[in-house]
C-alpha cells in the first residue's frame, strides 16, 4: 500500500472541502476501498474519513417515503422496521450481499459506489480500461464468466456488483449529495450510473469531492416485493443474475411492474420495455416470454458468460411466477 494523507472530517461541509482536490477519496466502512489500495488498484493521495459524520439515521417522510443516511450500515438498514415492512425487496437484497461482518461495516453510500469484481480490474499485470484507461480490455478474450451481457462496449464488459443498488433501482431511489462548492443535488438513481462507452473508468455522475449524504425512497409501490439472486454458492458470492421486482396483480392482470436486474450490466439494469410487456397483460408463460425477449433483445455473450442469457430468462420467469402465486 502506498503512503497517503489522512484526515477526519468534522462535518459534511468539512468533508467536501477536504476532498475537493484531485487524488482525494472519502472513506467510511472501507470494505472495498482498502482491498483495492492494498492491491494498488486504487492509490489515493488523501483519504477523508467521513465515518463519524451524523449521517446514520433512517427517517420516515411525511409523504410515506423514507430518507436513509449515507452512513447507515447495511446490517442496520436491512433490520430497520421501516425497511422490512415497506421495502422488503431492499432488505432481502441487503441480506443477500456479502457476509455479516462486511454488512456491519459497509455503508449505504459506499455500497452504491462499489467497484466491479472483474478479475482483470484487480490484476495490475493485465490490461483494463477501467483501472488504467487505454490499456485495453483483457476480459473480452479472457475468462469472462461473471461479466456483462447487456450495455457493454468494446472497452469494457464489467458488471456492477451491488445487490442493494439493484433493489434501489427498482424502487426509484433518489441520491442526495453535497458538492465541493456547498451546493446540493438530488440525482435519480436511473441517472446516477454510466454505461462504459469509451470511458469505463467514469462510473457515475459524481464530481470530485461530491459526497453522498442520503438516499431517499418514494412511498412504496403497490404489490409484492421479491429479490432473487442466482450465484455460484449459497452465501458470500456476487450475483450471476439477480432480479428485484415489485409486481401488482389485480383483476387477473398485471397492474404494475417495476423490475431491475443485477449481474447483467455495468449498472443496475432497468428497461421500460420489459415492464411495458407486462403491464395490462394476463400473467402467462407467453407474457413472461415477451418480457424476457424485451430484456434480452440486445444481449451479447462473450464466450464463458453466454449462459447468463438463458439464465436471465429463466430467473425472470421464476420471479414472475412467484409474484403471481403470492397474489393468489
Amino acid at each position: 500500500m502506498k503512503t497517503f494523507e489522512y484526515s477526519r472530517a468534522e462535518s459534511a461541509q468539512d468533508a467536501v472541502a477536504s476532498a475537493a482536490a484531485q487524488g482525494a477519496r472519502f472513506i467510511a466502512g472501507g470494505t472495498n476501498l482498502l482491498d483495492l489500495m492494498k492491491l494498488q488498484v486504487m492509490t489515493p493521495e488523501k483519504l477523508v474519513d467521513i465515518s463519524r459524520l451524523p449521517l446514520d439515521q433512517v427517517e420516515p417522510l411525511v409523504d410515506g417515503g423514507v430518507r436513509i443516511g449515507a452512513l447507515v450500515p447495511n446490517s442496520d438498514l436491512a433490520a430497520n422496521p421501516l425497511i422490512r415492512e415497506r421495502y422488503s425487496v431492499l432488505a432481502k437484497a441487503l441480506l443477500a450481499g456479502a457476509s455479516g461482518q462486511l454488512r456491519n461495516k459497509a455503508s449505504t453510500g459506499g455500497n452504491l459506489l462499489q467497484r466491479t469484481r472483474c478479475y482483470y480490474f484487480y490484476d495490475n499485470s493485465m490490461g483494463c480500461n477501467k483501472r488504467a484507461p487505454g490499456t485495453g480490455c483483457s476480459a473480452r478474450q479472457g475468462f469472462n464468466r461473471i461479466l456483462a451481457v447487456l450495455g457493454t462496449s468494446e472497452h469494457c464488459i464489467a458488471t456492477h456488483p451491488s445487490d442493494m443498488a439493484v433493489a434501489m433501482r427498482a424502487l426509484d431511489a433518489t441520491i442526495h449529495t453535497l458538492r465541493a462548492d456547498g451546493s446540493e443535488r438530488a440525482i435519480p438513481i436511473g441517472d446516477f450510473y454510466r454505461l462504459p462507452g469509451d470511458t469505463p473508468h467514469i462510473e457515475n455522475v459524481l464530481e470530485q469531492g461530491e459526497l453522498i449524504t442520503a438516499i431517499q425512497l418514494p412511498p412504496p409501490p403497490p404489490g409484492v416485493q421479491i429479490y432473487r439472486k442466482v450465484r455460484d454458492r449459497a452465501s458470500y458470492a456476487f450475483a450471476l443474475v439477480s432480479v428485484a421486482a415489485v409486481i401488482d396483480v389485480a383483476d387477473g392482470r398485471i397492474a404494475s411492474a417495476s423490475l431491475a436486474f443485477g449481474g447483467l450490466a455495468h449498472l443496475p439494469w432497468r428497461d421500460a420495455q420489459v415492464e411495458a410487456a407486462l403491464v395490462g397483460q394476463a400473467p402467462s408463460p407467453a407474457t413472461f416470454d415477451a418480457a424476457a425477449d424485451a430484456l434480452l433483445q440486445g444481449a451479447r455473450g462473450h464466450g464463458h458468460n453466454d449462459f447468463k442469457i438463458p439464465l436471465a430468462r429463466r430467473t425472470l420467469a421464476a420471479v414472475l411466477h412467484q409474484a403471481v402465486e403470492m397474489h393468489a
